[in-house]
């Protein structure tokens, strides 16, 4: 007898692609508390299986660096993916979400005014998560006054019938944020507190580090590590032109 997974809430809207995850195997591959916080949210609260990929791509072999993401939230769902059909043949997984967030130098916008789409295309740099304190407090005076971008890649991995069994498609959201010219003393205050030592860039807008922010031009919660939003749309779009979408 094949388990009934209920990993769609009752306050779920019911849109043609969340009625048809209703008792489907929803897998997050992501040990975050924001992901799994924020899908909650909109009504999935999927089984939680971190995966083991190393996220060891190197970001320089990427001609664009926003596919780099991309790549390592690929990555992350196959490999859930088959771990899990090879545990359990007998219930595979239906939808495997994977998703990586990375932090991005950004050309200084003239005004607070400029909008995304005119700012002028530059060499990004990634911003990795620092390794000190004095290295966020580097980090974050960088930043100061300045803006970064946050990129989320999200992957999801589904059953096909064709080899190698499962079907991939992604995403990558973008979203600026506008860093206010803090007082130095309140940049090192942070800094000294702690929680942007395990977050890329240094910073976390939905904690105390939201402090440091001016405004953000983009999905907020895409700046927390997960753009739902897109997600769910994403969703829509693949019941509307995959037939055998979550039907096999």
């Amino acid at each position: 007898m094949m388990p009934d997974h209920k990993h769609v809430l009752p306050h779920a809207l019911q849109v043609p692609a969340i009625k048809k995850l209703a008792g489907k195997r929803i897998i997050l591959a992501s040990n975050s508390p924001r992901r799994k916080e924020i899908l909650q949210i909109y009504g999935l609260a999927p089984e939680i299986v971190p995966s083991s990929f190393e996220e060891d791509l190197p970001p320089h072999s990427f001609q664009d660096i926003h596919e780099y993401p991309v790549a390592t939230a690929s990555y992350k769902a196959v490999e859930v993916y088959e771990r899990l059909v090879e545990q359990d043949p007998d219930d595979p997984p239906d939808l495997v979400i994977a998703a990586d967030t990375i932090v991005l130098t950004h050309a200084q916008p003239s005004t607070s005014e400029t909008g995304y789409s005119v700012l002028p295309q530059i060499s990004q740099e990634l911003l990795e998560k620092p390794a000190s304190k004095q290295d966020n407090l580097r980090m974050l005076l960088d930043l100061n006054g300045g803006v970064c971008e946050v990129v989320t890649g999200v992957t999801i991995a589904f059953p096909i019938l064709q080899a190698p069994g499962y079907g991939l498609k992604s995403i990558d959201e973008r979203s600026l944020v506008y860093f206010a010219d803090n007082p130095r003393h309140v940049v090192e205050a942070y800094a000294e507190h702690g929680e942007g030592i395990d977050r890329a860039g240094g910073f976390a807008i939905q904690g105390v580090g939201g402090m440091l922010i001016r405004k953000i031009e983009g999905d907020y919660n895409n700046v927390v590590g997960f753009p739902a939003a897109s997600f769910f749309q994403l969703l829509d779009m693949m019941v509307d032109e995959e037939p055998d979408f979550l039907d096999i």
